[in-house]
């Protein structure tokens, strides 16, 4: 069974950082590029990043581009999103996915940023 399990979240201050995490088993992580979403309070599902297979090509929506940084570790078949200069805006749940849309994900880390 396809797993992802996302952790790293938390409360944090505007202006600060953290590092999410997403561990997956269940499918051949090496062969899919990786996505990273979130979900706002009373929004829909927001694609924010993805990586290519190999890791060399990230790329961003234009809400986090410039302050969050996607990485992958094939060998380990982990995806990691790095949250920087943190807004309150960027409070939601963060899921990780195979696809795109996001019709596959785990259960998803919480991140607040509040004062």
């Amino acid at each position: 069974d396809v797993q992802l399990v996302e952790s790293g979240g938390g409360l944090v201050q505007p202006g600060g950082s953290l590092r999410l995490s997403c561990a997956t088993s269940g499918f051949p992580f090496s062969r899919y590029a990786m996505n990273w979403l979130r979900r706002a309070p009373g929004a829909e599902l927001e694609w924010i990043s993805q990586i290519s297979v190999d890791g060399s090509s990230p790329f961003y929506s234009d809400s986090v581009e410039g302050r969050f940084v996607i990485s992958r570790d094939n060998a380990k078949k982990m995806v990691y999103l790095q949250l920087n200069d943190l807004k309150p805006e960027d409070t939601a749940i963060y899921y990780c996915s195979r696809f795109r849309a996001g019709t596959e994900t785990g259960p998803g880390t919480q991140v607040t940023v509040s004062s």
